[in-house]
């Protein structure tokens, strides 16, 4: 109890300057080891490591396990159980998630890397950080693994920002792929905003624009299901039309970002054609829309091609080492840049856009 006192008092007394940008990391994530092939790799996270370094100076920090209470406020504690009965073993728990001997560990020091971002981010000692888990987590359910995901690392992350004080989280979910997971576990939670812009059709088939939530959750869900090809315009238009409006008017006390970077034009698994500099954009975008208090995390999730992750991981670095040395750039109208480059999505991404905001605008005033 003595630590939710003393959080709930670091989210009311905000130093006025956090120059530091937090990165949680860990060795352990590279000793979830793929099979020959297998698209998650432990390349990747070399890959993102470089693109930080490229970037800058970083706060760096280790990551912990996650407890079992904090996993069991979004997995059925018989799920976490027979994770644990793995440990060591190799194969796979569905067409395309494997285990390793090392998985099952480096899973919960997985989700404890987004438990322990949110508590430096709630602490107050720097507003915005990256982790970086291997395995992902986006697709993980409440009770099973898919997709690459065993535990749902930033689903782990946002309910233990709420047991922390943080009345609205945000997360937004920019990976390629629907974060189904991430929106089951919160489809009927009013605190949680979960906006997901991802390409349709593709894996695994869910996120249309009228899905919305349910219950008193209902409006908290928000799907941007997007045709193949979308580029940085297609990502302009849609932050500027739909997923900021939203995000503004929520207002959020604590933001996560489920970061992949598959939407990337050279990423293998999809077929998007997002660049480094739209990553860079749609950062840009959210730090000049967040309220001014609150912290932002980013959750590393997919991304599949060596050089996209280590130059949109470089650009979204930047980008917050930007703002947390100069919070003015993004906020003050006279030094802040155009949050998003122009936009003119192609006929077919103009008709989606258009289909989605008029299946949001039930729930927000979107222009």
């Amino acid at each position: 109890m003595t630590q939710d006192v003393n959080t709930n008092r670091h989210l009311a007394e905000k130093p006025k300057r956090m120059t530091q940008v937090a990165v949680l990391d860990d060795a352990l994530f590279l000793e979830h080891d793929a099979p020959p092939e297998h698209p998650e790799r432990a390349e990747r996270l070399v890959a993102v490591r470089a693109g930080l370094s490229r970037a800058g100076t970083f706060l760096s920090l280790e990551a912990r396990d996650a407890t079992d209470e904090e996993l069991g406020r979004v997995h059925d504690p018989g799920y976490v159980e027979s994770l644990g009965h793995l440990a060591g073993r190799s194969g796979y728990l569905d067409s395309d998630t494997y285990l390793s001997p090392r998985t099952i560990a480096a899973a919960r020091r997985a989700a404890g890397s987004a438990v322990g971002l949110v508590e430096v981010l709630s602490r107050g000692t720097t507003r915005f950080g990256f982790a970086l888990p291997r395995p992902p987590g986006h697709h993980a359910l409440a009770d099973r693994a898919m997709g690459f995901c065993l535990l749902n690392n930033v689903a782990v992350a946002a309910a233990h920002a709420r047991a922390l004080g943080h009345e609205r989280v945000l997360v937004l979910d920019w990976d390629v792929h629907h974060g189904n997971g991430t929106e089951a576990i919160f489809y009927a939670d009013p605190s949680v905003l979960f906006v997901s812009l991802h390409q349709f059709p593709n894996y695994p088939g869910t996120g249309a624009a009228t899905d919305h939530g349910t219950g008193e959750g209902r409006g908290r869900s928000v799907n941007l299901p997007l045709p193949p090809g979308g580029d940085d315009g297609v990502y302009a238009a849609a932050f500027e039309r739909i997923v900021l409006p939203v995000v503004e008017q929520f207002a959020p006390s604590l933001a996560l970002v489920s970061c992949g970077f598959d939407a990337h034009a050279r990423d293998p698994l999809a077929q998007m054609r997002l660049s480094a500099a739209g990553y860079a954009a749609m950062t840009r975008g959210l730090l000049a829309t967040l309220p001014e208090a609150c912290p932002l995390g980013l959750v590393l999730e997919g991304g599949y091609d060596l050089e996209a992750l280590r130059d949109s991981s470089e650009a979204v670095a930047r980008v917050l080492l930007g703002g947390a040395e100069s919070p003015e750039l993004y906020r003050d109208p006279p030094h802040r840049p155009p949050r998003l480059p122009p936009s003119r999505p192609s006929p077919e991404h103009s008709a989606a856009l258009a289909a989605i905001t008029q299946a949001q605008s039930r729930f927000w005033k979107l222009s």
